[in-house]
């Protein structure tokens, strides 16, 4: 019994790695709403499109519980999705894009995402696709200049 739970903590410790080296974590100095109006910005003027901005904190206040400024911006481009989505159609359940702006209890600020390779392992080849490179790019150069 005693080896059936190490072999399930060391497993899930192992998952919990993985899913971390999953997020791709940007900081910044700014505030997270400053961050998240940049990070918009830098998505109109790249030609994507912004489908939802969710305030996390607005909704944990509405019901008397509090937390640090956190928002998620959801994008993106018909360009680079549907590729993805010809490839095999399941990749429509995890586009559009998204990022996360958030405050940490340090009251530093990051954008956080997902890689898009990552994300997209599991379905038939789109991982093997350029578009992922090309999605990749745009998260880095998009969360960068939301950054600074």
């Amino acid at each position: 019994m005693r080896r059936l739970i190490l072999a399930c903590v060391f497993s899930f410790g192992g998952a919990l790695t993985a899913m971390a080296d999953d997020l791709i974590k940007v900081q910044s100095d700014k505030s997270v709403a400053e961050a998240l109006d940049a990070l918009e910005v830098a998505v109109g003027n790249a030609g994507a499109t912004v489908f939802a901005r969710i305030d996390h904190a607005a909704g944990a206040e509405k019901i008397g519980t509090p937390i640090p400024a956190n928002q998620v911006l959801i994008f993106g481009n018909p360009a680079l999705g549907t590729p993805a989505i010809q490839i095999d159609p399941r990749a429509g359940l995890f586009l559009p894009l998204k990022v996360q702006a958030y405050e940490d209890a340090n009251g530093q600020v990051w954008l956080i995402y997902e890689d898009p390779k990552e994300t997209l392992d599991d379905l038939n080849d789109v991982d093997k696709s350029p578009v992922i490179e090309k999605m990749r790019g745009a998260l880095a150069k998009l969360t960068a200049a939301a950054a600074q």
